[in-house]
């Protein structure tokens, strides 16, 4: 198993030294979305940028200061979300957060399995899987979370109307 976290580990090193879809995109047509997790100081700063006749995410840029796991994450999140529909970004925040709950779950004794294989089936996560380590330290929770809950407030309030 070591060798896995090995890997894991350099995957989550690789995208916080070289992350990708780093910068700015001229808001608007695209929207400006910025997460912040007070516990720890870190920041993101996401530009989307949603085609509305198709309902894609054409375009997807992250800025923002933090953690490796903050950092990584968003880095990651970015190439996984980038030329999705709406429902199917939607569907990978829903699966990625799944995973992220795994071990508040079972603290608490609530972990479905059935629920949350149906909740992760048909999506692949791919280097998002690195991340599964986190769970192992409730803290860092939020900090792997906190792009995907910018996604997610962004596509909320872009389905709302909210142009900002």
């Amino acid at each position: 198993m070591a060798g896995l976290e090995d890997l894991y580990r350099e995957i989550i090193l690789d995208h916080y030294r070289s992350p990708r879809n780093r910068g700015e995109l001229p808001v608007p047509p695209a929207r400006k979305l910025e997460g912040f997790n007070p516990l720890c100081g870190d920041e993101i700063v996401l530009y989307i940028d949603v085609d509305p006749a198709g309902g894609t995410v054409t375009d997807l840029r992250i800025g923002g200061q933090g953690c490796s796991i903050s950092q990584a994450s968003s880095s990651m999140m970015g190439a996984a979300v980038k030329g999705k529909t709406v429902a199917e970004a939607r569907k990978l925040i829903r699966a990625f957060k799944a995973l992220m709950s795994i071990h508040e779950s079972r603290l608490e004794g609530e972990v479905d399995g059935d629920a949350l294989a149906a909740e992760l089936e048909g999506v692949r996560l791919g280097d998002l899987e690195a991340l599964q380590g986190v769970v192992k330290f409730p803290v860092r929770i939020k900090c792997a979370t906190l792009a995907w809950n910018t996604l997610a407030q962004g596509l909320d309030d872009a389905g709302n109307g909210d142009g900002s």
